[in-house]
């Protein structure tokens, strides 16, 4: 790896390593100056995001242990992080072995290391062990990917998952026999561009409609973030990532040979309704814009689950609500899903413990939650 992307769990440093093999049997016959001046353009992007980074992870000697790949190595732990877990990084690397051997001791690559990684965290911020996990009698609202692991859909294993593990965390959910790949019907491209026609507000091109295809969710986002502010992937990344300085100014090429000069003036006194009104320079001319201050929002109090209410049911992780699957008043059937929450990519289906009717949803889409908030209360 370039110099500034080097060390910890990523490859070792090239620019030292090509100065170490010189005038040896082993000489790379790479030139010192042109990767001195790519290392110097890294260290500056890489500058850019530093908000961002990992604290340095180096490796140990435990990685004969659990296994992890280098680079969900880092990735893990900023999930750790997320969900406040970060303290307990120790228990995590721990739990993650011990699920790697519960499945079998898998080959660990993406997406089947996400899946052993996603179980480990449930079970840290469920206070589980995977002993504990396995003689459970409660309805456990597992990660997806364990799902989707365990039922084959991200292949077969040799000689398979062992058969407790598979029946107990699967809760009736039938297994995929053979290649998953050969149970998806053929991709349709017709419908997929007229799918997303409307997102885009033009026509799809072939890389949008195979996009589309393979990251139907992201995809989606971004035509949704494009149609609300436009392109911003023209903008710089400084200003794009922290926003822009008083009296700071930008040059923004919006397409070729047409470039917008911004400047950034100053922000007005909040508004009864939250928001601010922002002036800024546009190629000269005094603009102005009303936008709506986050940081002002009140707080809203969260409910919090009561655990001997069998009517409650609980976020069982920290995360984002994705999607609400019932409504007040619904008859729902044990094991149904009610609501999807995400948090760091990992998405949890939470069913009903028990059949029931829906008496109030105390979320919604985009919500933010912690562990034990009252989700949903039913009427048993």
């Amino acid at each position: 790896a370039m110099a500034p992307m080097s060390g910890g769990t990523s490859q070792p440093n090239l620019n030292t390593l090509v100065e170490a093999l010189r005038f040896t049997a082993r000489d790379t016959g790479l030139a010192t100056e042109p990767l001195d001046t790519l290392a110097e353009y890294w260290r500056a992007v890489r500058g850019f995001y530093t908000a961002f980074e990992t604290p340095v992870l180096p490796s140990g000697a435990d990685l004969y242990r659990h296994e992890m790949p280098g680079g969900q190595y880092s990735n893990l732990f900023q999930q750790a992080r997320a969900l406040g877990l970060a303290d307990r990084w120790a228990e995590v690397c721990g739990t993650y072995a011990d699920v790697n051997q519960m499945l079998g001791d898998i080959v660990k690559v993406t997406p089947t290391s996400k899946a052993v990684g996603d179980l480990a965290l449930f079970l840290i911020a469920n206070d589980m062990t995977v002993d504990e996990l396995l003689e459970s009698e409660r309805e456990l609202a597992l990660p997806q990917s364990v799902i989707d692991l365990l039922s084959g859909r991200m292949g077969q294993t040799r000689g398979g998952f062992p058969r407790k593990v598979r029946e107990k965390l699967l809760r009736g959910v039938e297994p995929i026999r053979g290649r998953p790949g050969a149970t998806l019907p053929p991709a349709d491209f017709d419908q997929a561009a007229d799918t997303i026609r409307p997102l885009l507000s033009r026509e799809p091109t072939r890389q949008d409609v195979v996009s589309y295809l393979l990251y139907p969710q992201v995809f989606t986002d971004l035509a949704r973030h494009q149609d609300r502010y436009a392109d911003t992937s023209v903008l710089p990344t400084p200003a794009f990532l922290y926003g822009l300085k008083p009296g700071e100014e930008i040059m923004v090429d919006i397409e070729p040979g047409k470039t917008l000069i911004v400047k950034f003036l100053a922000v007005g006194e909040p508004h009864h309704d939250g928001r601010r009104t922002v002036f800024f320079e546009l190629n000269g001319v005094p603009r102005e814009v009303t936008v709506m201050d986050r940081s002002l929002e009140p707080e809203t109090s969260r409910l919090v689950a009561d655990p001997n209410n069998p009517a409650h049911v609980a976020a069982p992780m920290p995360g984002m609500v994705v999607t609400v699957a019932v409504r007040p008043g619904d008859r729902v059937a044990k094991g149904q899903k009610l609501i999807t929450i995400e948090a760091m990519k990992m998405q949890t289906v939470i069913p009903a413990e028990r059949e029931g009717r829906v008496a109030e949803v105390h979320v919604q889409p985009g919500a933010q939650i912690d562990v034990g908030d009252l989700l949903v209360t039913m009427e048993l």
